[in-house]
């Protein structure tokens, strides 16, 4: 599980421009927007991420009046995403951690979020029917839910003199599709879905004729990509029929993520597209603002795109994170 609270140090304080009431406190590669005089450099502190949803507290209601919502997928709370205040960018929410007692010997960087019964903030991904649930995702495996620059900045010393490349961040719905002994399934991020023709998760498997491709390749295989196209968040693509775009490929027996290239040439064998490309490169030199700056463009529709993901071009999933592209954050309502 994601982990959305936890208990950080403020690394710096610096001043809003023309604001009495207000500075900016950096923790890890995030900054907010707080009350001035609330923090000091080295003050152990809660921080919540972009996308944390807060339960109903006397801590937090004064964000009542920003952030309530209450609706069928979420139920009632607090959302915290990503604002402009005073001509600054604030993404997430930090509270002292004298705040709360119930955290009474927490160290910096413990998760809390189960403890403070913060959930992530949910929005449903399609508009019409998405199939049956007949389990959760089966064991081994895995989620797509790469993590955010912000939260792990030493990524970016990790990555450094590396070969590398970076994708662009499609935005759609997490959808599976494995070949394991034979067997096809398909799922969600969470869940594995019935075998239905009108099933939207199983869409891949009948539009790319992988019923038949997949096993013909006479290894297990799990390919995870994004579906994109109508009905599925606001398809910004504006794809006239669902795409799947994979960006990644694990041949299963040997646990092992497959670069870039070979990936695109696998899916190019079966007629399945992948992530565009953006840059590819022997050694990898960006700071964050830099990847912040990278993440930010449209897709062909014209309308932002949801940002980038960036990783080793030799080991894709021993160093991979996303960089979300601001300007889109900033244009989401609910």
């Amino acid at each position: 599980m994601r982990a959305l609270a936890t208990v950080q140090t403020v690394i710096d304080i610096s001043p809003i421009e023309d604001s009495d009431f207000l500075e900016l406190a950096q923790v890890m590669g995030w900054r907010c927007v707080v009350n001035k005089g609330q923090f000091q450099p080295g003050q152990s502190a809660v921080y919540f991420e972009v996308d944390s949803f807060l339960p109903i507290d006397d801590r937090f209601e004064f964000l009542r009046k920003s952030s309530y919502r209450n609706n069928d997928d979420n139920g009632e709370g607090f959302r915290i995403r990503t604002m402009r205040l005073r001509g600054q960018l604030s993404q997430g929410l930090l509270l002292p951690l004298s705040d709360f007692p119930e955290l009474a010997g927490a160290a910096i960087g413990d998760d809390v979020t189960e403890q403070l019964n913060v959930m992530k903030w949910y929005i449903p991904e399609t508009a019409s029917g998405s199939g049956t649930i007949i389990g959760s995702r089966p064991h081994g495996i895995p989620a797509s839910d790469e993590i955010r620059i912000q939260s792990a900045p030493d990524l970016l010393t990790e990555l450094a003199g590396r070969p590398y490349y970076i994708t662009t961040k499609m935005d759609g719905t997490s959808c599976i599709v494995y070949c394991i002994d034979g067997k096809i399934g398909c799922c969600s991020r969470n869940n594995e879905i019935k075998d239905e023709t009108d099933a939207l998760y199983w869409d891949p498997v009948y539009r790319y004729g992988l019923k038949e491709k997949l096993p013909a390749l006479g290894r297990n295989v799990v390919l995870t990509g994004e579906l994109c196209g109508p009905g599925i968040q606001k398809n910004k693509l504006r794809l006239p029929e669902y795409v799947w775009y994979v960006f990644d490929w694990k041949e299963w027996n040997s646990d092992c993520y497959i670069p870039y290239q070979q990936m695109l040439a696998e899916c190019n064998g079966i007629g399945v597209p992948v992530v565009p490309l953006e840059e590819q490169g022997e050694s990898f030199a960006y700071n964050q603002d830099e990847l912040l700056t990278k993440a930010t463009g449209k897709y062909p529709s014209g309308l932002h795109k949801e940002g980038i993901v960036v990783r080793d071009s030799q080991y894709p999933h021993k160093i991979s994170f996303k960089v979300l592209n601001n300007e889109a954050l900033l244009k989401e309502k609910d």
